[in-house]
């Protein structure tokens, strides 16, 4: 019987329909990003705001003050008399009630100096000039609540980490094409109720479940896509994320063009429901059939694929096999127990963790440097565009490993250089930052290749999970790192990025070099490679990437 490759060769490894299928499950992508970084918009910082006087709102009304006049008694005295208060976090400790006169709102303060105005704490009574534009205005995250911008951006990528593990082993079990169309409906559902979410407790419930469904329409059109190919075809796991980087392009366009928070969340979430329609365009993953013992259904859409790409499946085939099977019960320690897979394993969790901290702390620090945020964010996304192309050019010409280490290197050292330079040339201190930006996609990208190609077929796919999950901690970390350290000094952030990056770079120059070699099929393959330069195992003409994800 021939196996699934030799099928696949026959019927076309990327003809008219997986380029098809490539193309429409891409868009993933782009929604995918858009919800990824969604914060830097959704969480913008209200450019005023100040805390209101219990009964201000209620003397006003009987004054006739506009809202400017109010917060001019409010938060005027503030400046002239405690010049350390802005009248944001604090307000003066009093309440106005009816006995208060329109002309003398302050008259009774009685001995009180304009220099010792008794203050209080604010806890609730925030007024915004643009009450709805932002996360932070709708749920009063300012002052001592600053914390909770973080907590929602931590509580997405916890969905990440949570759908990786539940949808990927569902993923494995129901079907591919199953589990992506109900993370697209649960995205797209659990989307439209974060933005009209009626506290912030229900808010984070479901912006957890979309991250979990968000989760789960990446990894599974990702996986769909590099199963359907042929071996030789592998790049498309480098060139689906050119989606996603147009994803960070387009979501700054999106959140100049809709004012507030809510129109931006249904913006990115209600594009999920049109992926529905792919129920009767994207067939099952016929190398996931042949898993679950599902030959007939296999050979039917390979007959299809042949079909759509102007090739005929010859009639002798009646049967396909599947040369990898993966082993029932894999485990962490299968993944420690020899010194060439623990060194891998412990090198790439770690470079999952700094790749995504470092990736998604730039992604945010954005919106907290000032400038044109819009432009900035376009920009800081456009440059990611070049990193799949240096990628597909220097891999498979100079190996993995060097660029891989250099591009971890430079993003330190560019980061570094950026936290030092001064404000007044902004121009040099952008094109420093985005070089960084830049080399850290590049790092980010490649780390997904190299995982897979260091593990061999029988621990593959579970270790790409488990390496892969470090990624999700560190996005979990990225918010609160960066902006409780901005808040101390803003390049405090860069300078912690520097030394991950850095570190990273050096570590993954003791990973075996995997340019030119076969794909390991046990653990003893694992051992044999070699981390020298020159010593990179046998090499083969055709790799067995059945496994590959």
């Amino acid at each position: 019987m021939p196996s699934f490759d030799e099928v696949l060769k026959e019927a076309g490894e990327f003809g008219r329909f997986q380029k098809r299928v490539f193309f429409l499950l891409s868009q993933t992508g782009i929604t995918f990003s858009s919800l990824f970084a969604s914060v830097v918009f959704l969480g913008r910082a209200p450019e005023n705001f100040w805390c209101r006087i219990p009964g201000a709102a209620e003397l006003s009304k009987r004054c006739g003050w506009t809202l400017e006049e109010e917060r001019n008694f409010t938060v005027l005295p503030l400046h002239l008399g405690n010049k350390s208060s802005s009248g944001e976090c604090e307000r003066l400790d009093v309440e106005w009630d009816d006995s208060v006169s329109c002309a003398s709102s302050l008259a009774h303060y009685g001995n009180h100096s304009m220099g010792h105005l008794p203050l209080t704490t604010c806890h609730d009574n925030w007024v915004y000039d643009q009450p709805h534009s932002s996360l932070i205005s709708e749920y009063n995250l300012v002052c001592g609540n600053a914390w909770m911008l973080d907590l929602s951006q931590a509580i997405l990528n916890l969905g990440f980490l949570t759908g990786a593990f539940i949808l990927g082993y569902a993923a494995d079990r129901y079907g591919r094409i199953l589990i992506y169309l109900l993370s697209c409906l649960g995205v797209g559902i659990c989307g439209i109720i974060v933005a009209f979410a009626p506290n912030f407790t229900v808010f984070l419930i479901f912006r957890f479940l979309q991250g979990v469904f968000g989760k789960g329409t990446w990894m599974t059109c990702y996986v769909i896509v590099t199963e359907i190919v042929g071996s030789d075809q592998r790049i498309v796991g480098i060139v689906i994320q050119i989606f996603f980087t147009l994803g960070i392009m387009i979501l700054p366009g999106i959140a100049y063009l809709i004012p507030t928070w809510q129109g931006i969340q249904l913006a990115i979430s209600l594009p999920n429901f049109i992926f529905l329609l792919y129920y009767w365009v994207v067939p099952e993953s016929p190398r996931w059939l042949l898993t679950r013992k599902k030959g007939e259904k296999a050979l039917k859409i390979m007959r299809n694929i042949a079909k759509h790409n102007g090739k005929f499946l010859s009639p002798h085939y009646s049967e396909i096999t599947v040369s990898n099977e993966e082993v029932s019960n894999p485990s962490f320690l299968d993944l420690v127990r020899t010194p060439q897979m623990r060194r891998c394993t412990l090198i790439l969790m770690y470079a999952w963790f700094a790749s995504a901290l470092i990736y998604q702390g730039l992604v945010m620090r954005l919106g907290i440097v000032g400038g044109n945020l819009y432009l900035d964010f376009f920009i800081s996304g456009a440059v990611e565009l070049p990193a799949a192309f240096l990628i597909i050019v220097t891999i498979d010409r100079v190996g993995r490993r060097l660029p891989f280490a250099i591009s971890n290197i430079v993003a330190g050292i560019a980061c570094l250089i950026t936290a030092f330079l001064p404000e007044d040339i902004p121009w040099l201190k952008t094109t420093v930052a985005t070089l960084g930006r830049l080399s850290i996609t590049i790092a980010f990208e490649v780390v997904y290749l190299v995982n897979s190609e260091l593990y061999p077929t029988t621990l593959r796919n579970f270790g790409v999970s488990l390496c892969s999950s470090l990624c999700d901690l560190g996005g979990i970390i990225a918010p609160f790192l960066l902006f409780r350290l901005a808040a101390i000094w803003l390049e405090l952030p860069l300078i912690i990025f520097s030394i991950l990056a850095v570190v990273c770079g050096l570590l993954v120059l003791l990973l075996p070099e995997t340019k030119g070699i076969s794909l390991p099929e046990t653990v003893e393959d694992v051992e044999q490679l070699s981390s020298h330069f020159g010593k990179c195992g046998k090499k083969k003409k055709h790799r067995d990437t059945s496994s590959y994800i």
